[in-house]
Formats: C-alpha cells, structure tokens, sequence
C-alpha cells in the first residue's frame, strides 16, 4: 500500500509540473509579446482539466459524506 501511495505521489508531482511549465511557459512568452496558438490550446485544456478534477473532488467529498451519515 506505501507502494502505490509513493507511485501517486510522484505522478501528481510530475503531472504538477508539467502544468506548471506549460502555464508559466505562456504566461512567460506572453509577457515577451509572443503568442502561439498551440500554447493556448493547452493552457485552456490544463484549466478545463483542473476545474473537472475539483468539481469531481467535491462530488467525491459528497458521496463520503451521504455515506457516512447513513452508517
């Protein structure tokens, strides 16, 4: 079980940093005036992601909480 514990700790470390260059990358070549459009279309799929995974969290956190108030 700390196996799999360490293994999604480095994942969500790795996927943390990925975002965090892709988004600091364009923000970084914006403020040098230079625009891509490919860098665009990952920085809204990143944010789009982001905003599903909270909105799965909090779905995830509702259903524990039925959960245990029906125990």
């Amino acid at each position: 079980m700390k196996n799999s514990k360490d293994t999604m700790r480095v994942v969500g470390i790795v996927l943390l940093g990925l975002f965090v260059l892709i988004v600091g990358g364009r923000l970084l070549l914006a403020a040098a005036g230079v625009t891509l459009s490919i860098l665009g279309v990952v920085t809204i799929l990143a944010v789009g992601l982001i905003k599903l995974a909270v909105v799965l969290a909090v779905v995830y956190l509702a259903l524990v909480g039925v959960r245990t108030l029906l125990r």
